[in-house]
């Protein structure tokens, strides 16, 4: 049987999850593009995710306990950006899930 990892694990787990997956070290996404073919905006969706990783650090860092429904609503964040991303034909890193 495996043990369910504590709040604080969890969020941290979530966040490593996320900067493999994002690109959000890649300076060129973060750029509007001439040609307007944008479904949704690639640059003002990474920068929500990187704010949100950035609380997240912080937040963590300062001894604040995340909730369960916290953990809950930046991974459905993360999901949702990701079918963003790639509406707009920005490559993910595809990362294993474990459970």
């Amino acid at each position: 049987m495996t043990h369910k990892p504590d709040r604080i694990t969890a969020m941290k787990q979530l966040i490593a999850q996320v900067k493999q997956t994002f690109p959000l070290d890649s300076p060129d996404l973060f750029r509007c593009g001439s040609a307007n073919s944008c479904v949704g905006c690639p640059k003002k969706l990474l920068d929500l995710i990187d704010s949100e990783v950035t609380y997240w650090e912080a937040a963590i860092a300062q001894g604040v306990m995340p909730s369960l429904g916290d953990i809950s609503r930046f991974g459905k964040l993360c999901q949702n950006v990701g079918r963003g991303l790639t509406r707009n034909h920005i490559q993910l890193s595809p990362v294993l899930v474990t459970q």
